[in-house]
């Protein structure tokens, strides 16, 4: 066993690394989230923020916005031209996705300095495709309602988790570096 646990020593502290800090930061994430009264900030700060930056998305691109609070769930529903499209929740924010972007990071990290701001702007990606992320799906409900099921469940995934992969995958190729084997 302990033959094994040498050989994979790198993999076990990965997933260790990986799982901790996801769970911190899920953790951490969840005490704010319960913390949040929406009383200034409905129903939380940052996804009050991420439905109003949507709506300054969509006006800037020439639609007709409006955001107001859901009456009984805790979301901001979305309107072009006065017409309800879509309603955005605590999982539209994008904060879920940087908590697991940045475990990846943490726990395949390389230098600190570099690790931190590809991990930063990375961050950034995230947050600001899932912006316009939420305008295309909008302005794909208004122009095409009967694809509701195709941009949720197919082009959200698509746009989003495989920036994500994309991000990774250019880490490990770019800025990783592997350890030398004593055998080699």
């Amino acid at each position: 066993m302990k033959d094994v646990i040498i050989k994979y020593k790198s993999v076990i502290k990965f997933i260790v690394t990986f799982l901790l800090v996801y769970a911190v930061l899920s953790f951490s994430y969840k005490l704010y989230l319960d913390n949040s009264d929406g009383s200034d900030y409905y129903p939380d700060y940052v996804t009050n923020l991420v439905a109003r930056q949507s709506q300054s998305v969509l006006q800037a691109v020439g639609y007709d916005a409006e955001i107001a609070k859901h009456p009984e769930v805790p979301s901001m529903n979305l309107y072009i031209n006065g017409k309800f499209l879509a309603r955005i929740v605590e999982g539209c924010n994008s904060v879920s996705i940087i908590i697991l972007f940045i475990s990846f990071m943490v726990a395949f990290a390389s230098s600190p300095k570099v690790t931190f701001f590809y991990t930063l702007a990375g961050s950034v990606l995230i947050y600001s495709v899932n912006l316009l992320r939420i305008a295309i799906i909008t302005i794909g409900l208004y122009h095409y309602p009967w694809r509701k099921e195709l941009l949720h469940t197919i082009i959200f995934p698509l746009i989003i988790y495989g920036m994500v992969f994309l991000l990774w995958v250019f880490w490990v190729n770019r800025f990783s570096t592997p350890k030398k084997s004593k055998d080699a």
